[in-house]
């Protein structure tokens, strides 16, 4: 039990509210231990009891006997007229202190970890990259049926999906994926693409949806007010459309044939890199031996180790003709250049990979407007949204 730093709650008082608390809660024939503590700028008790009473009646811990003591709690300390701080009413379980103060603050773990994801989201490519990334910043990550995140110093995981619609698996791929798809572009209809008139047809309707209030309020960019115009639904669809139009896809056969072409392309390229980085690895380590061979060579005394390295190095340089120093400067400019083959190889497989991602989202996309199960899901995700809500209203009561 804790109380506010304004409230000036003594150790006397803390003690005599919670003895109050433990007898109102638990009844007359409960044990109990109570430890009031000032190590803190407020005043708190810890307090145990024994879970069977002196008439061996059992207490039993969980949710609903957790929520009534906080209940009992607020209502002992207003007896008092004292304001409890950490035990906020129908607000789940209990925060620390720590957690309290980020809060007190404007510095809440769900909103330091929004702040942080929705930083990376322009920079990287994929969830993966993201959840590396907030890896790198002190972010610890646990992946499972759902994505979980820690922040340092946080005490326990939360699931990206309790941090909003924006933030759930599902969410957080589109606002990658399709974070630059289609921006400057206006989609279009022509009347001969089944493809294309499907895509239209759903989008007018997710629309509607959207403005209705019938569907997920999934966010585009979070920091605006919801709209049909900052839907995220709406938005994939329409920078989907967007695609089919730049790319000139006309129908799901062109699509599908695509993808089995960038999956051939990817696999070439990705083969292709692996070989170069094997040669460049080869070349690295010729050039570092080279730089040995030269330091060694400029010694006047060697031990015999020394000239055991010396002579495996030059044995490694004779047998890829590397004689002089000139020869060693060319080697030095060729393992460069092969860095920069790299790097400009590995950008090409990503924007491939990419372009795999989108053409294979698409493909699945149509499949679901086809069967009539896009627009289904969106109202199904509501409904159980909507029963959501009501059950923790229920609860809350």
């Amino acid at each position: 039990m804790s109380f506010a730093d304004e409230e000036n709650v003594s150790p006397e008082l803390a003690l005599k509210i919670a003895k109050a608390f433990v007898k109102k809660n638990f009844g007359d024939e409960v044990q109990a231990v109570i430890a009031t503590h000032v190590d803190r700028s407020h005043t708190h008790c810890h307090v145990i009891i024994n879970s069977y009473s002196l008439s061996a009646q059992k207490y039993y811990a969980n949710r609903t006997t957790l929520r009534q003591a906080r209940e009992t709690v607020n209502g002992v300390c207003r007896a008092f007229g004292i304001t409890p701080a950490l035990n906020f009413e129908n607000k789940g379980r209990s925060v620390s202190y720590y957690e309290w103060c980020q809060n007190k603050n404007g510095n809440s773990w769900k909103e330091q970890i929004r702040q942080a994801i929705d930083e990376l989201i322009p920079s990287i490519n994929s969830l993966d990259e993201l959840l590396q990334a907030l890896e790198e910043r002190g972010y610890e990550i646990k992946r499972g049926k759902y994505i979980s995140i820690k922040a340092p110093g946080q005490q326990r995981f939360v699931r990206t999906k309790t941090l909003g619609e924006e933030y759930t698996e599902d969410s957080l791929k589109t606002r990658i994926l399709y974070r630059e798809v289609g921006t400057g572009t206006t989609p279009s209809i022509d009347s001969k693409s089944q493809l294309r008139a499907a895509y239209v047809a759903v989008i007018g309707d997710v629309r509607i949806l959207a403005e209705q209030r019938k569907k997920v309020p999934r966010k585009r960019i979070v920091e605006l007010s919801y709209s049909a115009e900052n839907d995220l639904d709406v938005y994939k669809l329409s920078a989907q459309l967007s695609v089919i139009n730049k790319d000139r896809i006309v129908s799901i056969g062109d699509l599908e044939g695509r993808i089995t072409k960038i999956r051939v392309e990817y696999e070439k390229q990705r083969q292709e890199i692996n070989n170069y980085i094997e040669e460049h690895n080869r070349l690295v380590s010729l050039w570092e031996q080279a730089q040995i061979y030269k330091t060694l060579s400029a010694k006047d005394k060697l031990s015999a180790s020394e000239q055991l390295q010396m002579t495996v190095c030059r044995q490694a340089m004779d047998s890829s003709d590397i004689h002089t120093l000139a020869d060693i400067d060319r080697l030095k400019e060729r393992t460069d250049n092969l860095s920069k083959i790299i790097s400009a190889l590995k950008e090409n497989l990503e924007g491939c990979r990419q372009r795999y991602d989108v053409y294979s989202d698409i493909a699945k996309t149509y499949a679901e407007i086809l069967q009539g199960d896009y627009i289904s899901k969106l109202v199904e995700e509501e409904r159980q949204r909507r029963e959501q809500e009501t059950h923790k209203q229920k609860k809350k009561r």
